[in-house]
């Protein structure tokens, strides 16, 4: 029976990649199939430019890249305190990668995307910037039938998009704080069972040569 790699799942060295490079993947499936070729490529050129600034006669450019990437693993002690709390969690670089690359194998990244760009729409200091940015999350994430629809009660929908009005720094507290309960209470659980998660805290350290 032929192996067929699930890329809706990011395999370790690419995971490492993704996280340095900024790369985010399709949540659509059909539309994550059609790209796929495409964002390999485009992986594959960004790649590049690494390997070509680490060559040198007799290097291993791809053993640099690797040993590059994966410094910015956390040690097993450092990924044991993300199971203390979701917060915990959000405010570690790579323990936030590494939830955004779970949430994607449930399709459900729209929940983490919503709460980042609440987290970034409370940093605008400029009110027309704070309008538009407004508006554009709500289209994003809380619209009805929104490309990005995350789930919320009627009540806070409503009660947000009334917030439109006048627009303030917390006129998405509410659905924030709703959507961030919806991930504690499902999606951080089912993180920390998981294999990436468990992959990370049992990780071996490899012996440094002699």
């Amino acid at each position: 029976m032929p192996f067929f790699r699930d890329l809706s799942k990011p395999q370790p060295l690419e995971f490492h990649a993704e996280m340095l490079l900024g790369v985010q993947r399709p949540h659509n499936g059909s539309l994550q199939r059609r790209h796929t070729m495409k964002e390999a490529k485009d992986m594959k050129n960004r790649l590049g430019i690494f390997r070509r600034r680490n060559e040198s006669p007799g290097a291993n450019p791809s053993g640099k890249l690797e040993k590059v990437l994966k410094s910015l693993k956390p040690t097993p002690e450092e990924a044991l305190k993300w199971g203390d709390s979701l917060e915990k969690l959000l405010l570690h670089k790579y323990g936030l990668a590494a939830f955004r690359a779970f949430l994607r194998t449930e399709f459900s990244e729209e929940n983490l995307e919503f709460w980042l760009a609440c987290e970034e729409f409370k940093k605008i200091k400029s009110q027309s910037k704070m309008v538009s940015k407004a508006k554009k999350i709500f289209a994003e994430y809380i619209a009805i039938q929104s490309c990005k629809e995350v789930n919320l009660d009627s009540y806070t929908r409503e009660h947000t998009k009334e917030n439109l009005q006048n627009i303030t720094r917390s006129c998405f507290d509410l659905a924030q704080k709703r959507i961030y309960g919806l991930m504690e209470k499902d999606s951080y659980p089912r993180f920390l069972r998981s294999d990436l998660y468990l992959d990370i805290i049992n990780q071996k350290k490899a012996s440094s040569p002699l």
